[in-house]
């Protein structure tokens, strides 16, 4: 079994930042720290010993400004302790062999996953990719570290607020990974407060190997409304139509074949609305809009699944 200790080498090692982070329990500013938005398979150990913390399954984007894990990968190497250095208690959590000062833990992450947050400097992290795990000595926590497709492709939609078409496709199989954003105007580096005629839209990264462009496309006219001009729900505007933006001429001849099917299949209400045009610029929403239902599970959504509107297999329509 591997030790883990700390060590004056290692501490020596530490940046300024690092050492004021894990050893005089400083906090690092939100959203300056490097391992913020990585989001490659690996997992997370301590700066100072080595020892592991977190994987990269267990993280997720909670707008705080700091990397945030709904549990560690090995509970017995972080510690929690009960933190009084502002006016309200906290719970501070540590390394239990390196003794680093990580961050706090909160109960408002995900209730899907536990509820938990633990919310970490980045300063109090090394990153180790998933191919260089063994190689560093951590094979052990492989079958806890998600696999890399050996491929994948890209899909960018819209249809309507893009808090509730993320919290569907994410749980899709096949969805490596999927980011809400801004895609279809001509504003450049659009925000929420002003993006044009840019569409809400989300850019789903799969795995081609485990689902396909046309299973997306199927569940994507299941969820929202294709026959209604600017307006999902309650809400109105361009920043909520209904559209495909196709990444090259493969996924243009299988958006129209799905249209078609959609439309020959009599299941929705009128005629398909949804705009096909290449895709374009893709412009990241801010970290308060990412994930927000997995953070928020009451928010606001006009998105659900309507088992009715479902295109019967192309054998059985056959």
């Amino acid at each position: 079994m591997t030790s883990y200790c700390k060590t004056e080498d290692a501490v020596a090692a530490l940046t300024p930042e690092q050492y004021r982070v894990t050893q005089e329990n400083a906090t690092e500013r939100p959203g300056s720290g490097a391992l913020l938005h990585t989001k490659d398979a690996g997992i997370y150990v301590d700066i100072v010993s080595g020892e592991p913390l977190f994987a990269s399954a267990d993280k997720y984007e909670s707008g705080c400004g700091w990397p945030s894990f709904t549990r560690p990968i090995e509970p017995a190497n972080v510690k929690a302790k009960r933190d009084w250095s502002m006016l309200i208690p906290r719970t501070e959590v540590r390394s239990a062999h390196g003794d680093s000062h990580l961050g706090h833990l909160f109960k408002d992450g995900p209730r899907s996953r536990g509820g938990l947050r633990y919310c970490i400097n980045s300063a109090a992290l090394r990153f180790v990719p998933r191919g260089e795990m063994v190689a560093q000595g951590y094979a052990a926590y492989l079958d806890q570290v998600e696999q890399v497709p050996a491929r994948t492709e890209r899909a960018v939609l819209a249809g309507g607020c893009f808090w509730g078409m993320q919290d569907l496709i994410r749980a899709l199989p096949g969805v490596v990974s999927t980011r809400v954003g801004y895609s279809g105007g001509d504003i450049a580096n659009a925000t929420y407060r002003r993006h044009g005629n840019h569409a809400e839209a989300i850019e789903i990264v799969f795995d081609p190997a485990r689902t396909d462009f046309r299973t997306l496309l199927e569940f994507f006219f299941q969820i929202h409304d294709p026959t209604t001009v600017n307006r999902q729900g309650n809400d109105r505007g361009v920043s909520y139509r209904s559209a495909i933006f196709y990444t090259d001429d493969d996924q243009k001849a299988v958006a129209q074949d799905t249209i078609a099917d959609v439309e020959a299949s009599g299941l929705w209400p009128g005629k398909v609305v949804t705009e096909l045009s290449p895709v374009g610029d893709f412009w990241e929403a801010e970290p308060e809009h990412q994930d927000y239902l997995e953070r928020k599970p009451n928010g606001y959504t006009c998105h659900f699944v309507r088992p009715n509107w479902k295109l019967p297999r192309r054998a059985e329509a056959a």
